[in-house]
This record gives structure tokens, C-alpha cells and sequence, in this order.
């Protein structure tokens, strides 16, 4: 399958290493390079604006979904292809979902790992099956990869994790067919 729309769930804030929001401008020009069109929370901060300007500087599309409890926090990006506000949290996850062909995971907070999460058990699940890619960026998620395998060690998966995950180190390794 041909992805031609990414879904990218990652922070709001930039994070302490600088090569976060470096993988986020090279995820940015890497898609608009291979004409898929970023699907991601709207937000003008942080990881989110970063890999959106990145997108927007090499003319290609951003659409953008943003909670009205968030416009004030995540600051809403004005600049975007369309920026879509809806009324919670659980119409951005479902928009974002909709509007998708897969989805990449980067370092982020609560909300990125909400996001993470609902996506893969809606994958297991079969409600969907949207490749999903997390972008590993300086071991970030190593902890996270460990403990992911331990639940299938475990037996309380239903499917193997490398079925379900693709996992990268930067952004030059992803594949997008």
C-alpha cells in the first residue's frame, strides 16, 4: 500500500536534545519531498511545528487538528494547508486516525504516548491496519521497545510486536510504500 497521508504524533515541546527537532525537520522535508501529506495535532510548538514549517518550507501539505481546549496551549498553526478544530481530544485522535494511510510515533509526552497506544490497540484489534513507525530518535523509546517485547515474552499480546511496529532511527530509514 502507498502511503500518501502520515499521521505524526510527537511533542509540543521541543525536548532537550537537538537532534529531535533535526529528525522532525528531516521527517518534514522527507515528506513533502515524497508528496505525503502530514496529518498531525495543529499545534505551532515544539516537535509539531517543526516537522509542519519543515513540510510547509518545501511547499507541501499539512493538514492540522486541534482540540479548542488546546488552541491556547499547542497555539494553533495559522500557516497550514487547513487547520480542522474540533471539540475534544477524542474527535482529534479519531480525525487523525481517519485522515491517515499510516502513522509515526516521535519523542513526545502523554499525549504522544495516548495517541501511540489508542493507534496500536485499534491495529490489534483490527479496526484498522495502518503501518505504524516509531521513529526512535537518540534511544528514546528504548525503554518503551523493552518493555513491548516483554508483553509478548509475557503472552499478553495477540500478535508479535515486529508485526506490528516498524522501527527506525531516523528519519532516512523509513519506507513509505
Amino acid at each position: 500500500m502507498t502511503i500518501s497521508s502520515l499521521a505524526v504524533f510527537c511533542g509540543s515541546q521541543s525536548g532537550d536534545d537537538p537532534l529531535f527537532l533535526e529528525h522532525a525537520k528531516q521527517l518534514g522535508f522527507l515528506l513533502a519531498e515524497k508528496n505525503i501529506a502530514l496529518i498531525y495535532g495543529g499545534g505551532n510548538k515544539g516537535m509539531m511545528s517543526a516537522v509542519a514549517n519543515a513540510v510547509l518550507g518545501k511547499n507541501g501539505k499539512v493538514i492540522g487538528i486541534i482540540p479548542k481546549l488546546l488552541t491556547g496551549r499547542e497555539h494553533q498553526h495559522h500557516g497550514i494547508t487547513e487547520l480542522i478544530e474540533v471539540p475534544d481530544m477524542h474527535t482529534r485522535k479519531k480525525m487523525l486516525y481517519e485522515k491517515c494511510d499510516a502513522a509515526l510515533i516521535m519523542p513526545g509526552g502523554f499525549g504522544t504516548m495516548d495517541e501511540f497506544f489508542e493507534m496500536l490497540t485499534w491495529n490489534q484489534l483490527k479496526i484498522h491496519d495502518k503501518k505504524i513507525f516509531i521513529l526512535n530518535t537518540s534511544g528514546f523509546y528504548d525503554h518503551l521497545i523493552r518493555f513491548l517485547y516483554q508483553m509478548e515474552e509475557h503472552n499478553f499480546l495477540y500478535h508479535k510486536i515486529a508485526d506490528r511496529l516498524t522501527i527506525v532511527t531516523s528519519p532516512d530509514e523509513l519506507i513509505f510504500e
